[in-house]
C-alpha cells in the first residue's frame, strides 16, 4: 500500500503538473474567455439575479429548477476542498496559493459556462422521463466520429471511478475522522448513519437530491461565511497585509516549504490551480450533468447560472477560508508537539479558533465540513449514478446507489492514504476529455451565446418572447428536436 500510495502520488503530480492538466485548464479557460468575450464577468449580475433570486424558468422542461440545479452542483463542489483543500495550498504553496485559485476560478468560470451550455444542449430524456446530459453525451453528439466517442466513453469511466473517491470515500473519511476527534464519536457509528442517510436520499433520485440540497446548501454556506466574516471583520487591521502578502508571494514565490525562487513560484501555481480545480471543478465536465437536469427555456440561460457556482465556491466560500487562514498568522506556525509547521488537516479549525471566542471556532470548522463534505457525497452520487446509465442502462442505478451508500460506510472506517491520492488522478483524468472537446466545441457555444445574448442581454425573456427571437436558427431547431425525443 505504501508503494501504491507512491505511485499514484508521483502520477498525480505529473497529471496535475506543468506540462499537463495546469497550461490545459488555465488554457482552456482563458480561449473561452476570449472567445466569450469576457462573459463571465459582463454577465454576472444577471446570472446572479436568475440563479438565486428569480430561480426558475416557468413553463420550461427539466427535472429540477435553475436554482436546485445550482445547488446540486453547489453541493458537489463546496465541501473538503473549501476547508482542507484551502488549507494544503496555502501550506505547501503560499499565501500565493490563493490568488492562482482566483485565477483559476475567474478563467474557470468561462469554462463551467461551456461545460453547462453543452450539458443543456445535448441534453436528451431516458426512459423514466428524466433529463440526461453532460461530458458523457455531449462528447459523442458533439464531435463526430469515433473520437468523439472515444472521449464520452473515456470521461464516463473516469467519472464513475472518481464518483467513489472525490465524492464519497475521501468525504465520509473527513466528516468521520472531525467527528471522532471534536466529538468522540466513533467512526463505525458515523459510517452507518452516513451511509443510511444518504441511501435514503439516493433512493428518492434526483428530485429529492435536489430538494434536499436546496435547503441545505444555502444554509450551510451562509453558517461558514458569516463566521469567516466576524474574524475578518475583527481582524480588519490585518486583512490589507493578508491581501498584500497573498498578491506578492504568488510572484516572488514566498512559499511555506521553502525552495529555490522559480520552484517555490511553481508550487504556488501548482498548488493553487490543482485545489482550486478540486473545489470548484471548473472545467472537469462534472456540474453540466447537474445542468442538464434544469428547468430551463434555453442552454444559455442555464450556462450562465451554473457559472455563478464557481463563483460562489471560490472567490466567496475559499476566498473566506485562506483570508482568514492568512490573517490569522495559522499558515506558518509551528505545532509545539512536533516541531514543524501545522498540518492542513487542522489548520482551518485553528484558524477558526484563533478568531472565535471559546470553542467556537473548532465547532464551527466540525459542523461546516460535516455539511459540505455531505452535500458532496450527495451530488457526487448523482453524477456517477448518470454515468453507470450511460455506460449499462437504466437497470443498473439501483444497484449502483445501494453500493454508493455501503463505500461511505468504508471511507468513514478506514485509512485513505491511497484514495486522497488517487482521487487526485482520476479527477484528471476526467478533465482531459472533457477539456478537449470544449476547446473542439468552442465555435458552436461562441455563436450561440452570442446570438441568444444579443435578443436577451438581462436574461429577462419570457419563455414565448425566446420561442419568437430564436424560431427559424438552426441551432435552436435540433435543440428542441432532442428537447422532445426519448431516449429508448
Amino acid at each position: 500500500m505504501v508503494w501504491l500510495e507512491e505511485f499514484l502520488g508521483t502520477v498525480g503530480s505529473i497529471v496535475w503538473g506543468p506540462w499537463m492538466l495546469i497550461p490545459l485548464l488555465l488554457g482552456t479557460g482563458l480561449y473561452l474567455t476570449a472567445r466569450l468575450g469576457l462573459l463571465q464577468l459582463l454577465y454576472l449580475g444577471p446570472a446572479l439575479r436568475l440563479g438565486l433570486i428569480k430561480r426558475k424558468d416557468s413553463g420550461a422542461e427539466g427535472d429540477l429548477s435553475q436554482f436546485q440545479a445550482l445547488t446540486t452542483a453547489l453541493a458537489a463542489t463546496v465541501g473538503t476542498g473549501n476547508i482542507v483543500g484551502v488549507a494544503t495550498a496555502i501550506g505547501v504553496g503560499g499565501p500565493g496559493a490563493l490568488f492562482w485559485m482566483w485565477v483559476t476560478a475567474i478563467l474557470g468560470m468561462a469554462s463551467k459556462y461551456a461545460e453547462a451550455f453543452l450539458g443543456v444542449r445535448y441534453r436528451t430524456t431516458d426512459s423514466a422521463g428524466e433529463k440526461n446530459g453532460g461530458p458523457q453525451y455531449y462528447l459523442e453528439r458533439g464531435i463526430p466520429g469515433a473520437f468523439g466517442k472515444f472521449l464520452a466513453l473515456s470521461f464516463a469511466i473516469f467519472a464513475v471511478i472518481a464518483c467513489f473517491g472525490i465524492g464519497n470515500m475521501t468525504q465520509g473519511n473527513s466528516i468521520a475522522s472531525n467527528l471522532e476527534r471534536s466529538f468522540a464519536v466513533p467512526l463505525w457509528l458515523t459510517g452507518a448513519v452516513l451511509a443510511g442517510l444518504t441511501l435514503l436520499v439516493l433512493v428518492g433520485g434526483i428530485r429529492a437530491i435536489g430538494r434536499v440540497t436546496a435547503g441545505l446548501v444555502p444554509v450551510m454556506i451562509v453558517f461558514y461565511v458569516v463566521a469567516a466574516l466576524y474574524i475578518l471583520v475583527a481582524n480588519a487591521s490585518a486583512v490589507p497585509a493578508a491581501l498584500g502578502l497573498v498578491f506578492s508571494s504568488a510572484f516572488t514565490g514566498s512559499s511555506a516549504v521553502g525552495g529555490f525562487l522559480g520552484s517555490t513560484i511553481m508550487i504556488a501555481v501548482q498548488f493553487g490551480v490543482a485545489r482550486g480545480i478540486f473545489s470548484n471543478e471548473s472545467g472537469m465536465g462534472s456540474a453540466a450533468i447537474a445542468a442538464a437536469s434544469a428547468q430551463t427555456i434555453h442552454p444559455v440561460r442555464q450556462g450562465l447560472v451554473s457559472m455563478t457556482q464557481t463563483f460562489i465556491d471560490t472567490i466567496i466560500v475559499v476566498s473566506c477560508t485562506g483570508l482568514v487562514i492568512v490573517t490569522t498568522g495559522v499558515w506558518h506556525e509551528i505545532d509545539p508537539t512536533t516541531g514543524e509547521r501545522i498540518a492542513a488537516s487542522v489548520m482551518t479549525g485553528q484558524a477558526f479558533s484563533h478568531g472565535l471566542p471559546g470553542e467556537w471556532g473548532h465547532w464551527i470548522v466540525t459542523i461546516g465540513l460535516v455539511l459540505f463534505a455531505y452535500s458532496t457525497i450527495l451530488g457526487w452520487a448523482y453524477y456517477g449514478e448518470r454515468n453507470v446509465e450511460r455506460l449499462f442502462g437504466r437497470a443498473l442505478v439501483m444497484p449502483f446507489r445501494i453500493l454508493f451508500a455501503g463505500i461511505v460506510y468504508i471511507g468513514c472506517t478506514v485509512q485513505l492514504g491511497v484514495v486522497w491520492n488517487f482521487s487526485d488522478v482520476a479527477n484528471g483524468l476526467m478533465a482531459i476529455p472533457n477539456l478537449i472537446g470544449l476547446l473542439l466545441m468552442s465555435g458552436l457555444i461562441a455563436r450561440e451565446t452570442r446570438l441568444y445574448l444579443k435578443h436577451d442581454p438581462k436574461l429577462t425573456a419570457s419563455r414565448a418572447e425566446v420561442e419568437a427571437f430564436m424560431k427559424g436558427d438552426p441551432g435552436w431547431e435540433e435543440w428542441k428536436r432532442s428537447e422532445a425525443a426519448r431516449e429508448h
